[in-house]
């Protein structure tokens, strides 16, 4: 056996001893969350995606001029220190910005930043967000650090299109660099966290920004997004410590969590409302009685007690309680009940005394218990006479396809919805989105004076009116919004937010 030299064992010790020092100097003592995030991650460009997790993303690192606070109840400022409607023209709304805001470069906030902003989300050639711009005739920087934006009739839901939406890039970097270098090599945003790097369909990297105005000392140094569709990777990289915060959790996982040595549960009501979509631009979806028939085939109550295990409220109507809008009392008529009988008859009056076959499409692991409810709704459906294929793509399949309105009858959620107007609009008003080609002169016209009502009694009965169209017409079945459950590591603490954005000022590190 050969034997070590003296020389040579005591620069091996040497380099035992400096590994040592190099393991806790600040540089690798960095604290680091890592999500495990059920989304796609698309790109560099912030206006790309128009999906929650990536409007949230982008939130922390360009910022966004004002955002929901779900414990007030109320959009508080971010990069707008605060805002207004001129009383006698209910089209102008005018934001102040904050004076103290730097970009990550040290570049100064400005008006010019935000107008260039709503431009580009209304031209760029891959904004996927350009619904969230559609009310504005226009977008003034008055000053240095005042905007006025000229909306083209009076929106009350205005801050809904807004806030944790707009993402504010630097018109400086745009106009040297172009839409492509801008975002990829020369993001200078003004969040509370710099991008450091995006591996497209894998994970976004993020570091706190040294000289932002947001966040505390306690906040992760470095915060990272990384996809995990798969729930049993989410909760086993969670368990392993690989991630210190996996979205998501169904019920029968919930246990693993909670046992865990590690790790805890915490848990938010969603602002997200889960539907059924049929899409009466394919047949047979243009027949209402069919569309009628699939809403009294499903027993929900029983999807809820026993796959969701009760971590879901079932939707009378597309709203629940919490929503801008909602009306107890009139929700009760808008409730579906399951009717199997009923369904049967409707198939046959629809003209399919013989049933009929449709695909439906769900996404796997970007929603609770997707694939497993979905496979659920097939047999109920076939009790009364629909023979459904289901198709299970992956979700940046399923989402791309969605988005260019090319899926038929699908499971989907619409998130964020505080103020229903946004997302009613967006899949039910005519030619807002391809996603359902739904279209109805009435509700069109009734969705307009729901845009236009500023006074919350009023307006809560328009939105109540509109709301009983698409229960009658069903474009969609609304199912329920999920209570959703975290799966936390234990020396990470944080409140999820009810519309899936994750901020990493709300994350601490004990």
């Amino acid at each position: 056996m050969c034997k070590i030299p003296k020389f040579s064992s005591a620069l091996a010790a040497f380099a035992v001893a400096i590994a040592m020092v190099m393991a806790v100097t600040p540089a690798t003592a960095q604290k680091k969350v890592v999500i495990g995030a059920t989304g796609n991650i698309y790109g560099w460009n912030p206006y790309q995606d128009s999906a929650a997790q990536m409007y949230g993303i982008w939130c922390n690192v360009y910022g966004c001029l004002c955002r929901y606070d779900f414990d007030k109840a109320n959009y508080s400022p971010m990069l707008a220190e605060s805002w207004s409607i001129n009383p006698k023209d209910r089209n102008e709304w005018t934001f102040k910005l904050r004076k103290d805001v730097k970009s990550h470069s040290g570049a100064d906030l400005t008006a010019a930043d935000v107008v260039h902003t709503i431009n580009r989300i209304k031209t760029d050639k891959q904004s996927s967000q350009k619904q969230n711009v559609r009310p504005l005739k226009t977008a003034i920087a008055v000053d240095k650090h005042t905007v006025k934006l000229i909306t083209k009739i009076p929106t009350a839901h205005l801050l809904q299109h807004v806030c944790d939406i707009y993402a504010i890039t630097r018109k400086a970097v745009f106009d040297k660099h172009g839409s492509r270098n801008a975002d990829r090599k020369h993001p200078d945003g003004f969040g509370p966290y710099k991008l450091d790097r995006v591996v497209i369909g894998e994970q976004v990297i993020t570091r706190k920004a040294k000289n932002s105005v947001f966040g505390n000392k306690d906040n992760p140094d470095i915060l990272i997004w990384r996809k995990m569709t798969e729930v049993e990777q989410r909760v086993t990289a969670l368990l392993n410590g690989e991630i210190q915060i996996a979205q998501f959790i169904p019920p029968h996982l919930m246990k693993r969590v909670d046992d865990g040595k590690n790790t805890k549960l915490s848990f938010t009501d969603s602002v997200e409302i889960m539907m059924l979509l049929m899409n009466p631009a394919f047949k047979p979806w243009d027949n209402k009685k069919l569309r009628k028939a699939v809403a009294h085939a499903i027993d929900r109550e029983k999807i809820i007690k026993t796959i969701l295990q009760g971590m879901a409220q079932k939707l009378k109507g597309s709203i629940g309680p919490g929503q801008i809008g909602y009306d107890a009392a009139r929700s009760q008529a808008f409730d579906l009940k399951y009717d199997p009988e009923l369904a049967k008859k409707l198939v046959k009056e629809a003209g399919f005394p013989n049933g009929v076959d449709v695909e439906m499409s769900t996404p796997v692991g970007r929603y609770v218990n997707d694939k497993i409810i979905s496979q659920a709704i097939v047999p109920m459906l076939a009790k009364v006479g629909i023979r459904a294929k289901l198709l299970t793509p992956e979700w940046s399949t399923q989402w791309a396809n969605v988005r260019k309105g090319k899926r038929s009858f699908f499971y989907q959620g619409r998130g964020s919805v505080i103020d229903p107007g946004p997302a009613l609009a967006q899949y039910f008003k005519t030619g807002v989105s391809p996603r359902i080609k739904y279209s109805n002169p009435k509700y069109d016209a009734l969705f307009d004076k729901v845009a236009q009502e500023f006074d919350p009694k009023k307006r809560q009965k328009l939105i109540n009116d509109a709301i009983k169209i698409l229960v009658d017409d069903v474009p969609a079945v609304f199912m329920w919004r999920h209570k959703l459950a975290y799966g936390v590591a234990n020396n990470v603490s944080i409140s999820p937010p009810a519309n899936g954005r994750i901020y990493g000022e709300n994350i601490r590190i004990k």
